[in-house]
């Protein structure tokens, strides 16, 4: 299943998430291995100061396995359906894993383009500005 994933960074936690992703540390252990680079890369800013990205999972409850990964940087606003779950075909048992090779995640971050800045670039900025 595919969920759009809207948090806010933790306050002060900028700069080791930076370091996380540069270092290849961020998700270190996780069974998703380097998707949490992925997300990353494809995060948006949007002008609220939410960050907003698109979030492949296969847990039951939503980023079970991520979640504890995540929030050492982020705080959750909201996890909610990318798409409608009667078209997942992970989900329905019709083609286990069909998120991996399924487009829905393309076209949403396609669209996503438009929500404001690329999160990472804004990230390396801030940190970097702050020296």
């Amino acid at each position: 299943m595919r969920y759009l994933v809207t948090a806010r960074v933790r306050l002060g936690r900028e700069a080791a998430l930076l370091r996380a992703l540069e270092d290849g540390t961020l998700g270190l252990g996780s069974v998703a291995g380097d998707e949490y680079e992925r997300n990353m890369t494809q995060a948006r800013l949007t002008s609220d100061g939410a960050v907003k990205w698109v979030e492949i999972c296969f847990c039951y409850e939503p980023l079970a396995e991520e979640r504890p990964y995540w929030e050492e940087y982020f705080d959750f606003v909201r996890i909610q359906d990318a798409h409608s779950r009667r078209r997942c075909r992970d989900l329905s048992g019709e083609e286990p894993w069909a998120c991996c090779d399924c487009d829905c995640t393309d076209r949403l971050e396609a669209r996503m383009e438009e929500w404001g800045r690329p999160f990472l670039e804004v990230l390396r900025e801030r940190v970097d500005a702050r020296g």
